[in-house]
């Protein structure tokens, strides 16, 4: 038999950890931008010429980069997504696009000479919305709001 303290208190999982199921949730999502981003790299230097030395050299064609930007686009949506499917909040993609952009920044201020602005800039600053749009396409209703049908006035 239940007492009322049985039931004020919720018996899931989530609820007694939320802090460490948004820790994972952010841990999981970081990997799966750095799996995305390395497996979506492989064709591009099997199949592109010439892009492995480009890829060594930072010579880069514009049609690579832009791959490049794409790529980074891709693995940002996949990591959010996961993220948020973890998580089941928007929170968790939230603190992954901060991670991102703190573990990012340096790097492309090491290689700010390597490239030009446009590409450090689109790629930067494309990191944490990206990522929030891949946690709203697994979460896309907002909470708190309820859907009220239209009714037919004929």
């Amino acid at each position: 038999m239940k007492t009322d303290s049985d039931q004020a208190q919720p018996s899931s999982r989530a609820t007694k950890h939320p802090v460490l199921k948004t820790v994972a949730a952010i841990i999981a999502g970081f990997v799966t931008w750095v799996l995305v981003a390395s497996i979506l790299n492989f064709p591009l230097r099997a199949w592109w010429p010439h892009y492995h030395e480009a890829e060594t050299a930072f010579s880069f064609t514009l049609g690579m980069k832009l791959a490049r930007l794409a790529l980074g686009a891709a693995a940002s949506l996949s990591s959010g997504f996961v993220a948020a499917w973890i998580a089941n909040s928007h929170q968790a993609a939230m603190y992954l696009g901060i991670l991102l952009l703190a573990l990012f920044i340096p790097n492309h201020y090491l290689l700010w000479d390597k490239f030009p602005v446009w590409y450090h800039l689109t790629f930067l600053i494309s990191l944490f919305p990206l990522t929030l749009l891949g946690a709203m396409l697994k979460l896309p209703a907002v909470r708190g709001r309820s859907v009220i049908p239209l009714r037919n006035s004929a």
